[in-house]
């Protein structure tokens, strides 16, 4: 039998940075995934591969549309799907390639195979040829991740009605998609594919889209997306999906209970995502879940049974590679002894639609459920000289303070390259700055990082300079 410090079951972003970072600690370290690729869904399907449709089709969105406000004329440009797809897969394969040789670097086990448990320092791997092996184990990390979730009335046939692993595989571009669901994912694909000259229509239960953001970006990403062409019905709740041939009728009903129909050639179920634990054989180590589907941990990610640990989508909290990798960290160093932590209110969040929505702290309809006395600054994009000159002149920067002490409590924006500008954001809060210290300090010209300076201005004391 196989011994180990730490078995980490699952290699995606919380996975694999888990395994890297125990084997940098000098822990003996294995790691089970039962795919052939390593990454997880992130990696797969999901963060990088819809990333990379996202910078096709913004390339063809901009070359049929904007080039010729630049002085570039060229013949009328054709989207070719299965280029861009492939150079998905491409992208896809190179990244993958590259987690195989961080494992070879840092003298990581890896095994191909489903994980499962046989004791609490057991795991026995099934590989795809039938055959098992069994690893002993000090330590064990469950990194499984999660699954795309649907209604229960609905059939997921992967043709038509598809989730978002199939939506990055299609062999056409749709005359009509239908997302379910007006969260991230839905509208990163949504967006693709409206680039690409697809008819879009969202259906959210919700009265507006990326719910879970600060009320203010839903409402500009719902003006921005609409003037681009994508179609949305707010709470609306879906009834029925049905396929016949070619054509998914979807059936809902609005909110004064009217029902109402749209039909499409395809149809994105988007509705969230689930912890994934099948075949763990969770009850044979003595783990608990609890009522979601969830692995219990406590603030330490530790599972009731204490050398199991648990990481990422398969416990309580945002479902983020970036989160998940922070959390292998943690763990990795808590087994080695350190005492790491990790500020879960400092975790940025993303929509890489264009222009993209970053968000990191409290909204100010959390604020302001909680009492919090709060001051707010904001700034649009289009008073900047960088966006005027790009041409990205839609959203803003919005930041919120503590009215008393000053401190920054969130960070909202939607605008160009916000995905990137968060970092700014979370690095200030991490060390709790004041709007005024985020005011004082020099931002280069011309940037759109100038409107994070504007909002503090205007959040300190309304003294934005170019507004």
């Amino acid at each position: 039998m196989s011994q180990f410090d730490v078995t980490v079951i699952g290699s995606g972003p919380g996975g694999y940075v888990a395994a890297i970072r125990c084997a940098q600690l000098g822990l003996k370290t294995a790691i089970i995934e039962k795919y052939p690729t390593m990454g997880g869904t992130c990696l797969n399907v999901g963060c990088i591969p819809s990333k990379a449709l996202l910078d096709s089709s913004e390339h063809f969105e901009n070359a049929k549309h904007n080039f010729a406000s630049h002085g570039i004329i060229i013949d009328e440009p054709k989207a070719d799907l299965a280029r861009m797809i492939e150079r998905k897969n491409e992208v896809v394969e190179q990244t993958t390639k590259g987690i195989n040789f961080l494992m070879d670097k840092n003298k990581i086990t890896v095994f191909e195979g489903v994980g499962s448990f046989e004791s609490s320092t057991q795991v026995k791997v099934t590989k795809n040829d039938g055959s098992t092996e069994t690893l002993d184990s000090k330590y064990i990390i469950i990194a499984t991740g999660s699954k795309p979730s649907s209604l229960p009335f609905i059939t997921l046939d992967k043709e038509r009605v598809i989730t978002s692993t199939e939506a990055l595989e299609l062999k056409e571009i749709p005359k009509h998609l239908v997302v379910i669901g007006g969260g991230v994912i839905g509208l990163e694909l949504g967006s693709v594919y409206k680039r690409l000259g697809s008819e879009v229509t969202v259906v959210e239960f919700m009265d507006k889209i990326i719910p879970t953001m600060d009320g203010a970006l839903s409402k500009e990403l719902n003006k921005v997306l609409r003037k681009q062409g994508m179609k949305f019905m707010l709470s609306t709740a879906v009834q029925a999906v049905e396929r016949s041939g070619d054509t998914v009728k979807v059936t809902a009903k609005d909110k004064k209970g009217a029902e109402v129909v749209v039909e499409g050639d395809y149809v994105l179920v988007s509705v969230g995502r689930r912890p994934y634990t099948d075949g763990l054989a969770l009850e044979k180590a003595g783990v608990d879940m609890d009522e979601r589907g969830r692995v219990k941990t406590d603030e330490h990610l530790q599972t009731n049974v204490s050398n199991i640990y648990a990481i990422g989508d398969v416990v309580t909290g945002a479902m983020l590679a970036h989160k998940a990798s922070e959390e292998g960290v943690l763990v990795a160093e808590q087994i080695a002894g350190q005492k790491p932590h990790i500020n879960y209110n400092l975790i940025p969040g993303v929509v890489y639609t264009w222009p993209e929505v970053a968000a990191v702290g409290k909204t100010e309809e959390q604020l302001k459920e909680e009492g919090v006395a709060i001051k707010v600054g904001s700034f649009p994009m289009r008073a900047l000289g960088r966006s005027r000159a790009s041409g990205d002149v839609d959203g803003f920067v919005k930041i919120i303070a503590d009215e008393k002490t000053d401190e920054v409590l969130g960070v909202h924006m939607i605008g160009a390259r916000a995905a990137d500008m968060i970092a700014a954001a979370v690095t200030a809060m991490e060390y709790r700055a004041s709007a005024e210290d985020i005011a004082r300090m020099s931002h280069a010209h011309p940037t759109f990082a100038e409107a994070i300076k504007e909002a503090a201005l205007d959040a300190t004391a309304k003294i934005a300079i170019h507004m």
